[in-house]
C-alpha cells in the first residue's frame, strides 16, 4: 500500500493511463477505418448513379416513346437495387450506420420512383416545379449554366 497514492500518482495509475490512451488510439483507428469504408462505398455509388444516368441520357436521346419509358424502369429497378445492397453490406450502427441508411433510403425510393413514373412523368413533375417556382428555376439554370460552363472551359 505504501507504493500507491489515493491521488492517482503511484505506479498503478500510469497503466490506467496508458490504458486510456490506447483504447482511445484504438477508437480514432477504428472511427477513421469507418470512414474511409464509407468513403469508398460513397465513391462507389455516385459512380454507379453517375454511369447509370449518363446510360439513361445516352439512351434517352435515341430512344423514342416506349423505349425511353422501359429504359427508366430499368434504370430505376437498377438503382433500386443498388440502395438495397448498400443497406444491407453497409455499415448497421452508429453514425455510419445512419449514414449508409439514409443513403440507402434516398436511392431505393428514387429508383422505386423512377420506376414508377418514367421519363414522362419526372418531366412533368419537374415543369410543374418550375411553373410554381420560377424565380428559382432560372437562378438554378444561370448557376447550372455557369457551373458546366466552367468545366468545359477547363
Amino acid at each position: 500500500m505504501a507504493t500507491t497514492s489515493t491521488k492517482g500518482y503511484g505506479a498503478g495509475s500510469n497503466t490506467g493511463t496508458e490504458n486510456l490512451k490506447g483504447a482511445a488510439n484504438q477508437a480514432a483507428d477504428t472511427a477513421k477505418d469507418a470512414s474511409q469504408t464509407v468513403g469508398a462505398k460513397a465513391k462507389e455509388v455516385a459512380s454507379s448513379v453517375g454511369h447509370l444516368a449518363s446510360t439513361a441520357a445516352s439512351a434517352a436521346g435515341s430512344a423514342v416513346g416506349q423505349g425511353a419509358e422501359h429504359l427508366a424502369t430499368s434504370a430505376g429497378s437498377g438503382v433500386r437495387h443498388l440502395g438495397e445492397t448498400i443497406k444491407d453490406k453497409g455499415p448497421q450502427s452508429g453514425m455510419f450506420g445512419s449514414a449508409t441508411r439514409a443513403v440507402a433510403d434516398t436511392l431505393t425510393e428514387g429508383g422505386k420512383y423512377l420506376e414508377e413514373e418514367g421519363f414522362s412523368g419526372m418531366i412533368d413533375d419537374v415543369t410543374n416545379l418550375v411553373r410554381r417556382n420560377p424565380i428559382p428555376a432560372i437562378f438554378l439554370g444561370i448557376g447550372l449554366g455557369f457551373l458546366i460552363g466552367r468545366t468545359l472551359r477547363s
